[in-house]
């Protein structure tokens, strides 16, 4: 038989409430992610994780939200770029051109 579990969430003046964690884990929700309600015709009110737009990349937004958690749980990893490094990058790139909308190649996929 599978395991129901209930939980509760109050509205503030502003009808915004916080997600509990036992749903955040359940639907493996991190911060920023959307969710998506389905309401039934008796009322009940579904909830579930959103699926990510089409022009959003999955794992790009997996990497952004691991850098965002490990940021917030070790600050102290953070360092400032070094002025000879970002002259050195620039250095590096400065000369390219990039075209951000151009189609990549099959051998770049």
């Amino acid at each position: 038989m599978a395991v129901t579990l209930e939980v509760e969430s109050t509205l503030t003046d502003r009808y915004q409430t916080t997600v509990p964690e036992i749903v955040r884990r359940a639907l493996k929700l991190g911060k920023r992610d959307k969710i998506h309600y389905t309401i039934r015709s008796d009322g009940e009110v579904v909830l579930t994780r959103a699926a990510p737009a089409e022009d959003e990349d999955p794992i790009l937004i997996q990497f952004l939200g691991f850098l965002a958690c490990d940021i917030a749980n070790h600050p102290g990893r953070l360092q400032s770029v070094d002025t000879n490094l970002l002259k050195r990058i620039r250095s590096l790139v400065n000369s390219m051109e990039l075209d951000l909308d151009a189609l990549l190649l099959a051998d770049d996929e």
